[in-house]
């Protein structure tokens, strides 16, 4: 019989959680095709491994947020790590073979190439759980191709979406390699487009109770990221809306006490979306570089500035973060071992409806006031009369600080990043990484990136 790669099948435990369920999936890579898709049960597994890749280390394990906080480092955090991959990132130079731009570009399209499969067995999914089943791949798919489009191409902002060059857009299943398998790089709008494709039908197909698994209002939320690297605010504002209303209906909340968010062993009320970990399942690079070596991690990688600290006012309590250790401060939101890796929280949505509703001069759910002041008052900050764009920004810069948000913040604003002596734009094309090297050499019909050669 013939067999197929079915990517994704790994043995790994638990992926996305909110609560303490655990999932084994059996260690298998190769598998006959006909077995692995010809059930319901076999193609919900096969949707498992699509989470499996998405909590690796390489994604939204830990890297995706690290890339991130190196990029914008802007003389606010520094890399005092010896590995070379995260400092070429702090640098803005890096290399056509650095081996987390090739594992991270790798991982995600082995994500996307497992979402695919599951949606192209759909029809022998139970009738009552295909609708389910599809929202979950496509949620991972429209995810992964919006973490590939901003690292990997110029950001929306950058204008000239029609002709900047994206990500190769690939929608069926890559079950061999032939020469349909050298896909060339799709624009940034049509990248774009799929992206909110896949999401907004995503979004309408999946409940709001779904285990541990993506729910709607997760979706929504990512839908208010993706809307606002478009610079679409009224759609920012309403997906952002959306989650939030569907997030505290189903008990979501605050945490009365910052810190109280972070390193925990389940998902806190305020988490909507975070990577389970355990001392099964340990992989945690957040914690492995930002960390201590007391604390089970490195040597203390990621210092963080003192140009940072000096932005919070002096009653915050958001400053309870810091510690100083190993001759540097350090940020304790990612401190101890076998924590949850949060990817999405609900503060965020606030900010977020806070930022939109003001753009787009509108009230939609509160007034941009009204959810400042409510991020404002958990840290122990008088609540402000009047707000204007810069405060919010940076309230939402304070807030999501270390957590992967820099320089997405950074492109979307149209802002720069100063390190040292040297500041780069928004568009500068270091800000941008390479097309691995190793793609390059697979695919002739791949272009690099300005400033990487051809």
């Amino acid at each position: 019989m013939k067999k197929y790669i079915i990517t994704g099948l790994i043995g790994l435990t638990a992926v996305f959680s909110s609560c303490d369920d655990q999932l084994f999936i059996s260690p298998q890579q190769s598998i006959d095709q006909s077995l692995a898709l010809n059930s319901d049960a076999n193609v919900k597994s096969v949707l498992l491994g699509a989470y499996a890749e998405m909590r690796s280390t390489a994604l939204y394990g830990g890297r995706l947020q690290l890339y991130s906080e190196m990029l914008g480092a802007n003389n606010e955090v520094r890399w005092e790590g010896t590995f070379n991959q995260p400092r070429e990132m702090f640098n803005k130079q890096i290399f056509v073979n650095n081996s987390f731009v090739e594992g991270t570009w790798a991982a995600a399209y082995r994500a996307i190439n497992v979402a695919n499969n599951v949606l192209s067995a759909l029809d022998v999914v139970n009738e009552s759980d295909r609708g389910r089943v599809e929202g979950e791949a496509l949620f991972i798919r429209g995810s992964m191709y919006f973490e590939l489009i901003k690292l990997y191409a110029q950001p929306y902002t950058s204008g000239n979406v029609s002709s900047n060059l994206g990500v190769p857009l690939v929608l069926q299943p890559t079950r061999q390699i032939d020469e349909e398998s050298f896909v060339s790089r799709n624009t940034v709008e049509e990248v774009y487009q799929q992206i909110l494709n896949d999401l907004n039908r995503a979004e309408s197909l999946l409940p709001a109770v779904n285990s541990f698994l993506a729910r709607n209002y997760v979706v929504s939320a990512q839908l208010s990221r993706v809307y606002l690297q478009m610079e679409r605010f009224g759609d920012a504002r309403d997906a952002a809306n959306r989650a939030i209303n569907t997030a505290t209906t189903n008990g979501k909340s605050l945490v009365p006490v910052f810190m109280n968010a972070f390193n925990t062993d389940n998902d806190s009320q305020e988490d909507l979306f975070t990577i389970q970990v355990n001392t099964q399942d340990p992989a945690n690079d957040m914690f492995l570089f930002y960390s201590l070596p007391q604390f089970g991690a490195r040597g203390g990688d990621v210092a963080i500035l003192s140009q940072h600290i000096a932005q919070y006012e002096a009653d915050d309590y958001r400053l309870d973060q810091f510690f100083f250790d190993a001759g540097e401060e350090r940020t304790a939101k990612w401190r101890d071992q076998f924590k949850n890796v949060k990817v999405m929280r609900l503060a965020e949505l606030y900010l977020t409806r806070a930022e939109a509703n003001l753009r787009a001069s509108t009230t939609t759910g509160a007034t941009p006031l009204e959810d400042i002041n409510r991020v404002r008052a958990r840290v122990g900050l008088p609540a402000l009369t009047t707000v204007t764009l810069e405060q919010i920004l940076r309230e939402r810069k304070l807030e999501l600080a270390h957590e992967g948000h820099a320089i997405h913040d950074v492109k979307r604003t149209r802002g720069s990043v100063t390190e040292g002596n040297t500041t780069y734009q928004f568009n500068d094309p270091r800000m941008v990484f390479p097309i691995p090297q190793r793609e390059m050499d697979a695919n002739p019909n791949l272009v690099q990136n300005q400033g990487y050669g051809n």
